[in-house]
């Protein structure tokens, strides 16, 4: 429902300020917090900064009316409107006023009322002295306009833009409301274009939610929308399923990202009660975000569909099983502790590492797990939903090393195609007296002295290790 929905709907004034302020204890947004999990805080202050166009051009007629007498008279009926919120706070920044065209002033921009709660009567005293005259600088006037906003981390600082014409100083408008936007100095812009054609649009929308008042009804409209969606509370609830969209998955954490900034605004970790329902998440609605559900690994929504002023339910499967890596059944474990590293089928980057002994929630789908030991191993594994799925290898045997002689020399694993498969070097020129952990199987072993005189005194091996079992090979000089 709209603000104008009501002022049609209440003549008496009175009792529609009463009923406002009554709307507003209800529905400004206050801090953000997860269903039980801190008391209410102190709403946040909202403060509003109107940015209107009084350039030349806004002498146009609308409708049988100049189009600044049309902004002008809505304008000053909104702010008598929102005059009783608490929490909340007026400006006016106007352009294109206090010189005429033919002067070409691109700084042609002033705080004609600053911040103030209550303001509305010197809002709409500013607003009968303002007179469309010269240039368009909305560039300019954006960078002033962060000067605007008092130096409050803690508000809601929202700018919105009401405009007939395009940037005439030549400026950016777009990539300095992005910057804005960036340093935090005020939540993507509202941008309100009047009596302008379609297509004017796509050169604004790049500085924040574009608008276009084609009609001074739709105006109107726009306007008490905009306010409206500023002011109302807006949530969240994020559904998890599996893959049969049964919601069966809770406990991760939702990181929403501003996506303007790339920074997290909210951090969640998922709830769901005894029936099954997640919570609901209070979200400001004035930024627009991607959701990153933080599973292993994580899963990344982009420009999440949220309704201002609604209570938005999103849904998105994250089917998980489990990863199990279990260790050999000896004690004590020649390796140690073994790492294994976990990749996305067909994929060479790392989902995670984990050591032996350790279990992982996954999401479902399919896996390489490469196990670290000596030969390092590949299994390629399934994880399905509510599912656990076990990896593990052969208790290690020991090679031991029997020689004086420094040198240098491979270890190679024999396939049963009779091909090798470089396993290891020994240490370059030291001492080839090693007990190395190493799992079962045929090896090879290829060494030559560092007192040799040529190749061919390069001296080969076979061996074979077997589980919990040391396995002796002596080398000799030449």
């Amino acid at each position: 429902m709209t603000f104008s929905y009501y002022l049609t709907s209440h003549p008496n004034m009175r009792q529609w300020l009463a009923f406002l302020g009554l709307l507003l204890v209800a529905l400004l947004p206050g801090n953000c917090h997860a269903q039980n999990a801190t008391p209410a805080t102190q709403p946040k202050t909202t403060r509003i900064l109107f940015l209107l166009d009084a350039s030349g051009s806004m002498q146009a007629p609308w409708e049988g009316r100049p189009r600044m007498e049309v902004a002008k008279q809505l304008l000053a009926k909104m702010a008598d409107s929102l005059n009783a919120y608490p929490h909340l706070e007026l400006a006016l920044r106007a352009y294109g006023h206090q010189h005429d065209k033919a002067e070409n002033n691109c700084e042609d921009s002033r705080l004609e009322v600053p911040f103030a709660p209550k303001n509305a009567g010197a809002i709409k005293a500013k607003l009968n002295t303002i007179e469309p005259r010269g240039n368009t600088p909305i560039t300019y006037s954006l960078l002033q306009s962060a000067q605007d906003f008092p130096a409050d981390k803690s508000a809601r600082n929202v700018l919105i833009l009401i405009t007939d014409g395009l940037e005439s100083c030549k400026g950016d408008p777009c990539a300095t409301s992005l910057a804005l936007q960036r340093k935090r100095v005020f939540l993507k812009p509202f941008v309100i274009g009047i009596g302008a054609e379609r297509e004017f649009g796509r050169q604004l929308e790049c500085l924040g939610t574009y608008y276009n008042a084609a009609d001074v009804r739709t105006f109107r409209t726009i306007l008490n929308d905009v306010v409206a969606q500023t002011l109302a509370k807006t949530t969240v609830a994020v559904n998890l399923t599996d893959e049969r969209g049964r919601p069966l998955e809770s406990n991760v954490n939702l990181t929403f990202l501003n996506n303007v900034t790339d920074q997290p605004e909210y951090n969640y970790v998922h709830y769901r009660d005894a029936k099954g329902q997640p919570d609901a998440l209070d979200i400001d609605a004035l930024q627009s975000y991607d959701l990153v559900i933080n599973t292993v690994p994580p899963v990344r929504q982009a420009n999440l569909p949220i309704r201002p002023g609604k209570a938005n339910v999103l849904t998105y499967q994250t089917p998980q099983g489990t990863l199990n890596l279990q260790n050999p059944a000896v004690s004590p474990n020649p390796y140690g502790r073994v790492q294994a590293v976990v990749r996305a089928a067909g994929n060479p980057a790392t989902v995670v590492a984990l050591p032996f002994g350790a279990r992982q929630k996954l999401l479902a789908g399919n896996y390489e797990v490469e196990l670290l030991t000596l030969p390092r191993q590949v299994r390629r594994i399934s994880i399905k939903q509510g599912q656990e799925t076990a990896v593990t290898y052969e208790a290690p045997g020991i090679l031991n090393i029997v020689s004086d002689y420094r040198g240098y020399g491979s270890i190679y694993r024999l396939n049963q195609d009779d091909s090798q498969t470089w396993v290891y070097n020994l240490p370059e020129g030291g001492s080839s007296k090693i007990n190395l952990p190493m799992q079962p199987g045929a090896y090879r072993l290829v060494f030559r002295t560092a007192t040799a005189t040529g190749s061919r005194f390069t001296d080969v091996r076979t061996f074979t290790i077997r589980p919990g079992q040391t396995s002796s090979v002596s080398l000799f000089g030449r």
